[in-house]
């Protein structure tokens, strides 16, 4: 009797199956991971021990940046803007609404600083955890949610840029040290509410004793998002030495974005502090456009916030570039300079322009030129938008960030929750010529 012939899947049919079967290897996959890790007695008593244990420094902790001595914190804080005073009394005075800073300084035997530290106190509610827009599935059980996190960083920028240590230190010492003052901390603000989350960001991702140090003190470490870096050839004096170091592709496309916004009437240019406060609310208007379409906002910029960053820092250490049309600001990104390091900080663009000229791509590559002029040796632009970033040239520093929840028993949530946390990668490319001195 002849067999029947067997019938192939339909096309949509076969898609669904194969749709269906990554998802539950996506599904295993996860599953593995949070099965628990076998632990050596040990490794279980040194951890119970170390957090039982101070670290042997000594603590000056306060609410404010003046009521501790500014020679002190100068000295280890250094060229770094973001812990430099001028920027701190900004954050003071213009920083989100939900944060509180805090801040440490740890000293040895003898009462030399060894360490400085700043930190946060955020009050985290349901409306950040999601972008806008109607999800009554969620909306209900969010709206419950208000809670306090405290963390050892700062949630405005990106990157190891709110601690210094004291170079030579012994570094499981300090960072024994910064679990120690997040635990003061903890404690000494428990009248205005429990912080059930504390974190410390950021670190580098191949930093094995700040790992350890911390998951020592309870802390579980997970990688984020990498920084996309530029290193900045000494050869490039200016925007236009940086255009001829990239293959003819490359090149042209930079100069295309140029073009195109040109085409549309759009005009790139520099503004001053006294411009930027006067027109704080276009300039708030466009960041909050950027903003507002993210899905995780734990800190929202206040009005006044870069305005007064840029009269606090001086051009020197603080640009601001707008995209113009016909007098209306329509975009615009600022550069900070911190240390040897230029930070492409904060964009915002208008959402229907930038669809029709690549007003967001302009600025981004500005960067660049204003990296250049503060003599810098490296532009760090962060972690999103990797595509556009890598064709400019950068590569990808890897970032982690560690974290623990109050209650020990608790916290088996936050190594799950480690355990199966994921990030992009950034794309391979290369934009320059290979025959490029440096």
């Amino acid at each position: 009797m002849p067999t029947a012939p067997r019938k192939t899947p339909k096309p949509a049919l076969k898609t669904r199956l194969n749709a269906l079967n990554e998802s539950l290897r996506r599904t295993g996959n996860t599953l593995k991971k949070l099965k628990p890790t076998i632990e050596s007695v040990d490794t279980i008593k040194r951890r119970r021990v170390a957090r039982r244990q101070a670290s042997g420094l000594h603590f000056v902790l306060a609410d404010r940046i003046d009521l501790l001595n500014p020679e002190l914190w100068d000295r280890l804080a250094g060229a770094s803007v973001f812990l430099s005073r001028d920027y701190l009394r900004v954050l003071e005075a213009h920083g989100p609404d939900n944060v509180q800073p805090r801040y440490a300084m740890a000293c040895d035997a003898d009462g030399q600083p060894v360490a400085v530290m700043l930190f946060q106190r955020v009050r985290i509610t349901g409306d950040r955890l999601r972008k806008p827009g109607p999800r009554k599935l969620i909306d209900t059980p969010l709206k419950q949610l208000d809670e306090h996190l405290l963390v050892c960083g700062n949630l405005l920028v990106w990157g190891a840029r709110a601690f210094a240590f004291v170079p030579g230190t012994d570094p499981a010492l300090v960072w024994h040290g910064v679990g120690e003052a997040m635990y003061r901390l903890r404690r000494a603000d428990k009248l205005h509410g429990e912080s059930d989350l504390a974190m410390v960001k950021d670190f580098a991702a191949g930093d094995d004793t700040a790992k350890d140090s911390l998951r020592l003190l309870g802390y579980r470490s997970v990688e984020t998002d990498p920084d996309m870096v530029l290193t900045l050839k000494p050869s490039w004096k200016t925007w236009d030495d940086y255009l001829a170091s990239l293959t003819s592709g490359y090149r042209s496309a930079a100069k295309r974005l140029e073009k195109d916004c040109t085409a549309a009437g759009i005009v790139l240019r520099t503004v001053t502090a006294a411009e930027m406060a006067e027109r704080r609310h276009d300039l708030h208007d466009l960041y909050h456009q950027v903003h507002q379409a993210q899905g995780l906002r734990l800190a929202s910029l206040a009005e006044g916030y870069l305005p007064a960053m840029a009269e606090a820092l001086g051009a020197g250490r603080f640009i601001c570039r707008v995209a113009e049309r016909d007098g209306r600001w329509i975009g615009f990104v600022t550069t900070v300079l911190d240390g040897d390091t230029a930070v492409g900080y904060y964009v915002g663009y208008d959402r229907p322009a930038n669809a029709d000229a690549p007003i967001y791509l302009a600025l981004l590559q500005s960067t660049i030129a204003d990296a250049i002029g503060f003599g810098a040796a490296r532009l760090s632009l962060g972690r999103t938008a990797l595509e556009p970033k890598a064709k400019m040239g950068c590569k990808p520093e890897p970032l982690a960030c560690a974290v623990r929840h109050r209650v020990s028993a608790l916290n088996w949530i936050t190594t799950a929750l480690t355990r199966t946390a994921s990030h992009d990668e950034a794309p391979e490319r290369s934009p320059f010529k290979q025959s490029e001195p440096a």
